[in-house]
């Protein structure tokens, strides 16, 4: 029995997160830089192919779930907790997909020109401000939300290691060691 996700699993895991933290930070970062100015605008680009970057593998992230079953948490936890832990998940993975697409739509909309890794992506013929801004508000209302549940994604994990001292959050560290 595997007591840990497969390889694959957590690589991709460790790598979104690393990819979620740093587009977080280039938009939280980016008013250090004076509106219009280079920095500004690099930071808004890597924001937005970050953002696309982590779309691309959370679809990968996906198919990793539906190829791969879940290691077995041992001890085994109350049943709340393992429905509260599918919730989180789902919301997760629901939000790291809908936010590139809500955003990139916005960009589509608001006519805002930008590459992805040099490949420009495509902007609408007629821009729609009406349109842009409602995606935009939602974009920025559902990353706000992310603090939240990313924050409640990491204690829960930090709450089964040290508290309910199961295996949880040892199934999703890289490593080769297994762990009884």
């Amino acid at each position: 029995m595997n007591r840990k996700f497969a390889p694959s699993q957590i690589f991709f895991h460790w790598v979104i997160f690393i990819l979620v933290v740093l587009t977080y930070a280039v938009m939280e970062l980016k008013g250090i830089a004076p509106k219009g100015s280079n920095l500004r605008e690099w930071m808004k680009t890597l924001h937005y192919t970050f953002g696309v970057t982590i779309l691309f593998l959370m679809l990968i992230r996906v198919v990793l779930k539906f190829a791969y079953k879940d290691p077995e948490i041992i001890p085994t936890p109350p049943r709340w907790q393992i429905r509260l832990a599918k919730a989180t998940h789902g919301i997760l993975y629901l939000m790291f997909i809908s936010l590139p697409l809500l955003g990139g739509l916005s960009l589509y909309y608001g006519n805002v020109e930008w590459s992805f890794f040099s490949y420009p992506m495509p902007i609408a013929g007629l821009p729609n401000a009406d349109v842009q801004h409602n995606l935009k508000e939602l974009h920025e209302l559902i990353a706000d939300v992310g603090y939240f549940i990313v924050g409640i994604h990491a204690v829960g994990a930090l709450f089964h290691h040290y508290i309910m001292l199961d295996n949880t959050l040892i199934r999703m560290m890289p490593g080769k060691k297994r762990y009884p």
